[in-house]
């Protein structure tokens, strides 16, 4: 996916909060008007109220304090409110948009030719740290309407101390909006990258090493362990230094200027000292009505970053699937003279020694991992390696031999098949699997929480459950690897019978792989793969 795709993808998820993000950024630019303008009067008011008083009774007496006082109150109520719902509805778009992003992100993810080229760690980090990277420029979506706001009002003030006042805060706002945008990519730009890269190595170790701790326990690698990761740390705060000295350097531009603009309004001033104290504190509140914006361009350092490390995680753009080739009518193996040739719906066992290639075929069939040319594979006389991963994940649902589970419900883990199931297809599906008795005996059913990566079911009920969702996905092919891993004879023996009645009742064809006599003999066909050369062989299965 290009960086443009990638920007697309985000600007069709901002799409959908696009009301949010323009009552947010209203109601900022509310706040900052009401902030400036809070500021202005009430120096003038205090100005006002000191020189009536050192003008004697009489003018004390003439001086109208309510209004002023009243205006105060009501600019303080009005700016709290306005940066309260600036808040809820600027944080709940971000929110909401980085939730779909990261959900199409996910889908992306799978489209990549090889998902394996992503650690788990890898891919953790990235969905997590560099998505919630883009959460502050979307939370700093209403900053500018904010800064353009607080510059407009400033300079209508300004205006009462002079008209050069409101030229000179004028040029002080463009020349510090261009001092972010100029020193940004020179002060933050690699240090921004570092701190990406750091971080994420340090999160990935973590992800990584925890799926590993009880062999580093075992082997009493803690002590290696933690040394790499203090490097990996130093590193991280290596970095976090220099991007906080950049992001400082621009924050001391922003100050210089907010003095610049007291003064230069002070010097020029030709007003009576109410309005141009007035003046004054209203040029300070439209420099500081600058700084969220000022922050969000400091920031944008950090979502290149992240934008440049999800753009390398999700690959090319995807392909656009052919209807036609998701049927896959025939298939064709063809190797060192050797050939099988399955129909729609028919059966195929796959045998071989250990390493000769079997879960790498069932892989290269379901789209998880690349093709060769010389693969002696074709689908619909197309050959595999031409095909894109699109098109076999619309034929082939595959059930891998490490079944990989989400740490969520039984529910969870098969609704993820395939958008729109039913209680009762899942049920349907579990009972195929021999999994329908156990869940239901659990305390909450479908609703069960299977633990992390399904740490809380056995290896042969994560297998089953596997099974069962590549059931639900509803292709015209099942990919099983090791269906009766972990499972006893008797009930070894019960899945293969609701297997074959599903199979035969659906019209599915299926390809498992298997050492187990009892699963291989469900197919009609049989390839052998021996060690390195793969050599293929058809043997009809009574």
């Amino acid at each position: 996916m290009s960086r443009a795709h990638l920007d697309r993808l985000l600007a069709d998820a901002a799409a959908l909060e696009r009301r949010h993000f323009r009552i947010a950024g209203a109601l900022a630019a509310a706040a900052t008007i009401a902030a400036v303008l809070l500021l202005g009067l009430s120096g003038w008011f205090i100005t006002g109220a000191a020189l009536a008083g050192l003008g004697g009774v009489l003018a004390v007496q003439t001086f109208n304090y309510l209004l002023p006082s009243a205006a105060i109150r009501l600019l303080a109520i009005v700016r709290t409110t306005a940066r309260y719902g600036e808040r809820l509805y600027g944080h709940r778009a971000a929110l909401m948009t980085l939730a779909t992003l990261r959900t199409r992100l996910f889908d992306r993810i799978l489209t990549v030719g090889d998902v394996r080229a992503v650690s788990a760690g890898d891919a953790v980090t990235r969905l997590v740290q560099d998505i919630g990277a883009l959460e502050d420029s979307l939370i700093r979506k209403p900053a500018l309407p904010a800064a353009l706001a607080g510059g407009a009002i400033g300079i209508v003030l300004a205006w009462l101390a002079s008209p050069w006042a409101s030229l000179a805060l004028l040029v002080l706002l463009v020349a510090l909006s261009l001092w972010a945008h100029l020193a940004t990519p020179r002060l933050l730009a690699i240090a921004a990258a570092d701190m990406a890269a750091a971080l994420a190595r340090l999160k990935a170790s973590m992800v990584d090493h925890a799926s590993a701790s009880p062999e580093i326990l075992a082997y009493g690698l803690t002590p290696a362990i933690e040394q790499a990761l203090e490097v990996e740390k130093t590193a991280l705060d290596q970095a976090r230094r220099r991007f906080a000295r950049g992001e400082a350097i621009i924050d001391a531009g922003l100050v210089l200027g907010g003095g610049l603009a007291m003064g230069a309004v002070l010097a020029i001033s030709q007003a009576a000292l109410p309005f141009t104290v007035l003046a004054v504190l209203s040029a300070a509140g439209a420099i500081e009505s600058l700084s969220g914006y000022v922050r969000g361009v400091s920031r944008g350092a950090l979502v290149t970053a992240a934008l440049a490390r999800l753009e390398a995680m999700t690959g090319r753009h995807p392909v656009p699937v052919d209807a036609t080739i998701s049927i896959v009518q025939t298939i064709v193996f063809d190797r060192n003279g050797a050939s099988v040739r399955l129909e729609a719906g028919e059966r195929l066992g796959i045998a071989g020694r250990s390493g000769s290639g079997k879960t790498t075929l069932l892989e290269m069939l379901a789209g998880v991992r690349p093709a060769p040319a010389d693969c002696g594979i074709r689908l619909d006389d197309r050959n595999l390696a031409t095909l894109p991963p699109e098109a076999m994940r619309a034929a082939f649902a595959l059930s891998p031999q490490d079944a990989q589970l989400l740490s969520g419900t039984v529910r969870d883990n098969l609704r993820v098949a395939r958008p729109g199931l039913t209680d009762e297809q899942l049920w349907a599906a579990l009972d195929v699997g021999c999994l329908a008795t156990e869940v239901r005996a659990m305390p909450e059913g479908l609703d069960q929480w299977v633990g992390d990566g399904g740490a809380r079911l056995s290896g042969g009920q994560r297998k089953r459950l596997s099974l069962a969702r590549a059931i639900l996905a509803g292709r015209p092919w099942l990919l099983l690897d090791e269906p009766s891993e972990g499972l006893d004879m008797v009930t070894e023996a019960r899945l293969c019978r609701r297997l074959a009645t599903w199979l035969h009742e659906t019209g599915t064809g299926l390809m498992v792989v298997s050492h187990r006599p009892a699963f291989l003999a469900l197919a009609k066909h049989r390839l052998d793969l021996e060690g390195n050369n793969s050599a293929l062989a058809e043997a009809a299965l009574s």
